[in-house]
């Protein structure tokens, strides 16, 4: 029900923004516009807070039961992002990007709290994925001829999975939610340009029990730092 309602936000913003979009093509009449495609790797790395908190238990365990905030490994990223700016607002554009990350869960203490007994202990690590599907950034940018300061906002299609390493037993998760970027261009011939971006994702996952795993909800905040290269035309 959840990965439903998330599809459907998704369809709604997508068509509005497309909407928009078309309409602002063709007011531009036969104008050229400015289209790019581009690569784009960097640095994932969690929140102060850890990168996945306010973990609330499901399932089996009794209303108010928690665990503390999972402290997540910094990660390398890697993506691609397509985008177009009109001509007759050259410093406003859409763009859709999609970048995989792999911030794993740390092994460390945790304290896991069951009204009115907490207890703290070791647990081991785990593999976590996340991908992420921008469908629709709104790109504002300054239009300079070979610097371009830019921000960007808009929704997050976080594709999660988390895997024990000594099991084949995984859980998966969709969710909608915020992805942001601020970043700063600069072209180095007509067509190419490098770029420099911090980017912020926030989420709420919700994880379904299983045998082996026990079912949580967590918010997860995470920063990444990219560079990329991008071909404009």
């Amino acid at each position: 029900m959840a990965i439903d309602q998330s599809f459907s936000m998704l369809r709604i913003t997508a068509r509005v923004c497309l909407l928009a979009g078309s309409l602002m093509a063709a007011a531009q009449g036969t104008a050229q516009a400015e289209s790019y495609v581009a690569g784009q790797f960097g640095l994932t790395v969690p929140s102060m807070s850890g990168g996945l908190t306010n973990v609330d238990l499901t399932g089996s365990f009794p209303e108010g039961s928690t665990f503390s905030d999972n402290a997540l490994k910094s990660s390398l990223l890697f993506g691609a992002k397509f985008g177009h700016f009109f001509n007759r607002a050259p410093w406003f554009g859409l763009e859709t990007e999609a970048f995989m990350t792999n911030p794993h869960i740390k092994q460390q203490p945790l304290t896991l709290t069951v009204p009115p007994v907490s207890a703290t202990a070791e647990l081991p690590g785990a593999y976590f994925r996340v991908v992420t599907w921008a469908p629709v950034n709104l790109v504002f940018r300054y239009p300079g001829k070979r610097l371009q300061p830019y921000v960007a906002i808009g929704p997050g299609l976080f594709f999660a999975r988390i895997k024990d390493p000594n099991s084949s037993d995984s859980q998966s998760d969709t969710r909608l939610g915020l992805n942001t970027q601020v970043g700063i261009r600069y072209f180095v011939t007509r067509h190419f340009a490098l770029f420099g971006e911090w980017k912020f994702n926030h989420a709420r996952f919700r994880f379904d029990e299983k045998p082996d795993y026990f079912g949580f909800n967590g918010t997860y905040n995470m920063h990444h730092f990219v560079l990329g290269l991008g071909y404009h035309f």
